[in-house]
């Protein structure tokens, strides 16, 4: 009888060992779809930055390179090689070429090894604009460092000799996949502190937002009882994500579903940057085996045949086969690099556990005081608390929680002339008040811009971020207009909205609130002279 026990506690065991093993094994497939799309995304990226380049980029703009140091406690960064907007131009092109190879899978390790490097480094270049989206994806980035991103569809692939793996398996899978469970379910816990999450109310709050909603956003407000349903249903997802981690084959594919609707909701209605495809790219690393055959089942049915396709790309392997081949190592040498790279992996996985645990148990401890979504970009005082030479600090994943904001905000910049005249230098108007936009969304260039003016709105009186900011506003305008300023106060507008004016902002109750005074040339700050029913209600 004892025997019979322990021969099934060994079974079971085995069951288990096997289950566990399948639950963190990625398809080479996936992985060769994740590097393009990482690569495209970098890409994308870049040429989206590039168009604030002389405002957020530019020594001449709003961030120097000696304040970006001390902020970021001196980490580390490409772009703090030089000032000159031309060489910092040169790297954002070297940065887009190093995406390039990882897209075509040319010295794959090295290209994504790069890729890290220069992510992190545009994101240390200016962290006044960086949000969620970046953090993820600079984390999936370093956890892929240690995945075998080109062993299929790439041009390594065609170099070599051997059939190429179909699975992979390891602690770097188990790594980046529990990356994003630990993002999900930490949301989802962060939501439970809220009863708002479960009441259906949440959601079309977050729709009610005029300064971060657009596309399709304006039109949902209008339906927030379905809206209502869709936020429950994805607050509960979220607790349930770590089911993602223990599904496997096409049931995994089933539970995915749902983050991947929500992912694609947020993209065509909330304006918060790259997070949605970030997340989905996150997400295709679930895609099984199991998957992918019956997705060629399925094209068989529909008459298509894997195999004609592949034969249709064979053109691109002798492309591929162009490239300059890369050296093989000796047995010897190979086997070096397995030991180094097992040791690597290993050990980095123990400090980032490590670090992991110490930055988040003291944010999780604080329950409902931790921030709520309103902090879009990372607070100052956590960039300079918890950055460290890589970057790979874990945040607090508060997206949208524990209650989302219920507030629209927008900026006036009261600027005076040397003649007297007072103006609206944000929005280039005469000076009012009154709303810029019906669609605040409109008042940023780009949803970076958003970002960068939260900071601005939260940092302290007289601090480095707002002198920047005042500087270059005062040089610009002279260029720009002729008209030289003395003084600029910063304002904000807060309008709050409630759930029957989410699309009545005439009806919400609004309040001004004072935020920096600013002294072009070698003036005195100091608050300008306003009449008081121009300012309405003052901040409580």
């Amino acid at each position: 009888m004892g025997r019979d026990v322990q021969a099934r506690l060994h079974a079971l065991g085995t069951r288990m060992a096997g289950n566990l093993r399948e639950s963190i094994t990625v398809d080479t497939r996936t992985l060769a779809v994740f590097r393009v799309f990482a690569g495209l995304l970098i890409v994308a990226d870049v040429i989206l930055r590039s168009r604030n380049f002389w405002f957020f980029y530019a020594e001449s703009g709003v961030m120097t390179r000696e304040w970006a140091m001390r902020v970021t406690s001196d980490a580390f960064s490409f772009f703090w090689i030089s000032t000159d907007p031309r060489v910092i131009a040169l790297l954002m092109v070297v940065h887009m070429l190093v995406a390039i190879q990882l897209i075509v899978g040319y010295k794959t390790r090295v290209a994504v090894i790069l890729s890290f490097l220069f992510v992190m480094s545009f994101d240390q270049f200016n962290p006044f604009i960086t949000s969620y989206a970046d953090t993820l994806f600079r984390l999936l980035l370093f956890w892929a460092i240690f995945l075998p991103l080109g062993e299929r569809y790439s041009i390594d692939a065609v170099h070599r000799e051997r059939t190429p793996r179909a699975t992979f398996v390891g602690i770097a899978s188990a790594g980046i996949l529990c990356q994003m469970v630990m993002m999900y379910f930490t949301n989802g816990y962060h939501k439970t502190q809220s009863d708002i999450w479960g009441t259906g109310t949440a959601a079309p709050r977050v729709m009610g937002r005029d300064d971060i909603t657009f596309l399709f956003g304006e039109y949902t407000r209008e339906i927030p009882t379905l809206v209502g349903y869709g936020g429950i249903g994805w607050f509960y997802i979220l607790v349930a994500s770590p089911i993602l981690l223990f599904l496997v084959g096409r049931l995994r594919f089933i539970a995915m579903l749902p983050f991947a609707g929500g992912h694609l909701s947020f993209a065509l209605t909330v304006r918060i940057g790259a997070f949605a495809y970030v997340a989905l790219l996150g997400l295709l690393l679930f895609v099984q085996p199991q998957v992918w055959r019956d997705g060629k089942a399925v094209l068989a049915r529909a008459g298509v045949e894997a195999q004609s396709v592949y034969d249709r790309l064979r053109p691109l392997e002798r492309i591929a086969h162009a490239a300059p081949e890369r050296r093989v190592p000796g047995e010897t040498q190979r086997e070096v690099r397995a030991q180094m790279y097992t040791l690597s992996v290993v050990t980095i996985a123990a400090v980032v556990v490590l670090f992991t645990i110490g930055s988040y148990v003291p944010a999780a401890a604080l329950g409902p005081a931790a921030p709520a979504f309103d902090d879009d970009s990372p607070h100052k005082q956590q960039i300079e608390e918890t950055a460290n030479t890589f970057d790979i600090d874990q945040p607090t994943w508060t997206i949208f929680a524990p209650t989302p904001g219920t507030h629209d905000r927008y900026h006036v910049f009261v600027a005076e002339t040397e003649n007297g005249e007072l103006l609206d230098v944000y929005n280039d108007r005469a000076l009012t008040f009154d709303r810029p936009y019906d669609g605040l969304q409109k008042q940023y260039d780009t949803y970076r811009e958003r970002f960068y003016m939260n900071s601005i709105r939260r940092a302290g009186t007289g601090s480095t971020t707002m002198e920047l900011l005042g500087d270059y506003i005062c040089d610009r305008y002279q260029e720009e207009h002729d008209i030289t300023l003395t003084q600029i106060n910063v304002y904000s507008v807060t309008e709050r909205a409630e759930m029957d004016t989410l699309d009545d902002p005439d009806e919400r109750r609004t309040w001004t609130q004072d935020h920096h005074a600013h002294a072009c040339g070698d003036e005195q700050p100091e608050w300008i002279d306003l009449p008081e029913e121009g300012l309405g209600e003052r901040a409580p």
